[in-house]
Order: C-alpha cells, then sequence, then structure tokens
C-alpha cells in the first residue's frame, strides 16, 4: 500500500488535467474572421495579439467531457496504455485557470485514482488526490512543474491551461505548415518551476488552432514537439483534435493521446468539482 500511496502521489505532482493542453483543445468558431494584426516590425506586439486571439476563442464552451486513451512507445517500440475519464468546468475569470476532475480507470494499479485539479496562472495550481486503496483525500503540492505525466512524454506544464499572461510572446514568421497557414510565434514561460526555456508554436492563421509545438528545455536544447492531428467540429462550433502525438527527441520515446467521446454543457457545475466529489468518480 506504500508503494501504491508513493507513486500515486508522485502521479499526482507531476499531473493535472485542464483537458489536455488547452489552448490546443480550444473551442475555436468555424466561422470566426481573421483579426487584423501589429505589423511585422513590432513582433512582440504581433505575437502577443495572436495569443490573445488565440485566448478570445477558448471561451464559451462552459464545461465539457470526454475519455482518452494514452499509448505510450519506448525507444525499442515496446506499448503500454492508460485509460482516463475527464470532467472540466470553465473559469469565468480570464485571469485564472479552469477546473478540472480526471479519473484513471487503467491500470489497475492506479485503477479508481481520482484527481482534481484548480489551474492557476503563475502560483502552483491546487490538488486533491483521492486514493481508493486507503479511501482518503490528499491535499498534493504541484510546484514540480517538469516532471513527466504518468510516466509519458508529457510533462504537468504541458496539460496547463495556457493564459496570455503565462507567457512573454514574440512573433517568428508566417510559413506554410501542412496544407494549411500558420503563424509562427515563440513564447517565453513567465511562471516559476517551468522545464522549458521557451516554446516554438504554429497556429492556423485562419482557426487560430494549435497545429504544432516546439519545447526547448532549460538547456535550451529541442527536447519536444506535439503534434495536432485529425480536428473534428463538435455542435457546430467546437473544434477537437482527436490525437495528440508528443516525441521526445532525447530518449527517442513518444506518448500518443486518443480522444474519443466530446460532450460539452453537460450541466456539470462547482458542486462537481469538490474534495467530496473525488470519491464520487472512484
Amino acid at each position: 500500500m506504500s508503494r501504491f500511496f508513493d507513486r500515486a502521489r508522485d502521479l499526482a505532482s507531476r499531473a493535472a488535467f485542464i483537458f489536455v493542453f488547452a489552448a490546443a483543445l480550444a473551442p475555436i468558431s468555424a466561422r470566426a474572421e481573421a483579426p487584423g494584426l501589429p505589423p511585422a516590425s513590432d513582433p512582440a506586439a504581433r505575437g502577443l495579439a495572436i495569443a490573445q486571439e488565440t485566448d478570445k476563442r477558448d471561451r464559451g464552451w462552459g464545461d465539457a467531457k470526454a475519455d482518452m486513451k494514452m499509448i505510450l512507445t519506448n525507444a525499442s517500440g515496446e506499448t503500454s496504455e492508460r485509460a482516463l475519464r475527464f470532467m472540466m468546468l470553465e473559469n469565468g475569470d480570464a485571469s485564472d485557470g479552469d477546473w478540472s476532475l480526471m479519473t484513471f480507470d487503467k491500470p489497475r494499479d492506479i485503477q479508481g485514482t481520482a484527481l482534481l485539479t484548480y489551474s492557476h496562472v503563475k502560483e502552483a495550481d491546487e490538488q486533491w488526490l483521492y486514493l481508493p486503496t486507503v479511501k482518503r483525500v490528499k491535499r498534493i503540492s504541484s510546484t514540480n512543474k517538469s516532471g513527466p505525466f504518468v510516466g509519458s512524454e508529457f510533462a504537468f506544464e504541458d496539460f496547463s491551461t495556457q493564459q496570455v499572461a503565462k507567457f512573454a510572446y514574440k512573433w517568428l514568421k508566417d510559413e506554410p505548415c501542412g496544407d494549411r497557414a500558420c503563424h509562427v510565434v515563440e513564447r517565453t514561460p513567465q511562471y516559476e518551476d517551468s522545464g522549458y526555456t521557451r516554446e516554438i508554436v504554429w497556429i492556423d492563421s485562419t482557426d487560430y488552432q494549435f497545429r504544432k509545438i516546439d519545447y526547448y528545455d532549460r538547456k535550451d536544447t529541442l527536447l519536444k514537439t506535439l503534434t495536432c492531428l485529425n480536428f473534428k467540429l463538435y455542435e457546430d462550433k467546437f473544434w477537437r483534435p482527436q490525437e495528440l502525438d508528443m516525441v521526445n527527441h532525447e530518449t527517442g520515446k513518444t506518448t500518443k493521446l486518443l480522444w474519443q467521446g466530446y460532450s460539452f454543457h453537460t450541466g456539470l457545475s462547482k458542486s462537481d468539482f469538490t474534495t467530496a466529489s473525488l470519491e464520487r468518480e472512484r
């Protein structure tokens, strides 16, 4: 039981779900027009404006549910899987983060473990972990943002909300990204304990969805690349990638997230995101 508790505690101290990669999964209006942007001669203002436009379109979904399969592949090609369920509540305060509740269904050694997260911008997220083995809820400190999420190539901060105030921005260029056209923006984390010196983000210049992110480690070396694939439109308003692929260039490991069963405006409220709700989700 002690080993299980230690593993679950480690899992929670490194992991939070904000509906995986809030900016990448943000609801985007299918009919929105491209905004006017500051000139290329002012890359900081242009980069910030692009981030603000992405943030503006990340509003209005209210609450959401989804299922996820996580497929981990090591450098030898061996795979393992995790199965999770998620609920999320949009925070009406744009200066703060959203709320989420995640529940592990598989594998057996973490089945029933539930994690409640109140995400914040420049301070540590608040987290509470329910351990079904000991039937207790424990508050967890989440200051290690750079640690791995359930042994995957995603880090804690990759799953955190992407409020504009979390980063400083610099527009680099516009260029093709596959069959799309993208703004390429460098963003630098402004919060403590980030594992990254900077991120290079490809943002679709039409719908302002994230298509790719390069992550640079504390030595400013390219560490990982995230690619967002197979977008699907829900309720004629909300775009979601059905697949997120993270490649670790140092280890050769990859993590694939496959999403299904999205539903929005399901009637969730703050009462569904309390420490008491952790036990109900087991």
